[in-house]
C-alpha cells in the first residue's frame, strides 16, 4: 500500500495496538439495562443467556470507534477512492429518439403530453 491510503492504515493500526491495553482498561462497558434498551429500540428479541456477549461484542466495537477517534488525521487528504482512479466519461448526448407520441397513443389517458393515473392518495 502507497501513498495516503498506506500511511492512514499505518497510523490506524499503530493507534490501536499503541491503545489497545490502556482502552481495555477504561473503555465504556455497556449493562445489561443497556443491552435490553438497544434490543427494543432496535425490535430484537435476545435471550438473557445472550446479553452478555452482546454487551461485551458492542462494548469492543465502541471501543474501537473510540481508538480511531483518538487518531490525529489532521494531516490526511480526504479521498473519494483509495485508488487514484480516473473515471471515463463518455459524452453527454442523446442516444435515442424521441418517442413519446408513439408511446402515448397506447396510453389509457394523456392530457398535455403526461399520462393520466388514477388518484391513489385521498
Amino acid at each position: 500500500m502507497g501513498g495516503a491510503l498506506g500511511g492512514v492504515v499505518s497510523v490506524i493500526s499503530f493507534a490501536f495496538s499503541a491503545h489497545y491495553l490502556m482502552q481495555q482498561e477504561r473503555r465504556m462497558a455497556l449493562e445489561r439495562k443497556d443491552i435490553k434498551n438497544i434490543a427494543h429500540l432496535a425490535r430484537l428479541a435476545i435471550s438473557e443467556a445472550d446479553i452478555p456477549e452482546y454487551a461485551r461484542n458492542l462494548s469492543n466495537i465502541l471501543a474501537l470507534v473510540e481508538q480511531m477517534q483518538a487518531v490525529d488525521t489532521s494531516g490526511v487528504t480526504p479521498m473519494a477512492h483509495p485508488l487514484d482512479a480516473v473515471q471515463r466519461l463518455r459524452e453527454d448526448g442523446v442516444t435515442e429518439t424521441d418517442q413519446r407520441d408513439h408511446f402515448q397513443q397506447i396510453a389509457p389517458a394523456v392530457e398535455d403530453g403526461l399520462y393520466l393515473v388514477p388518484k391513489v392518495i385521498e
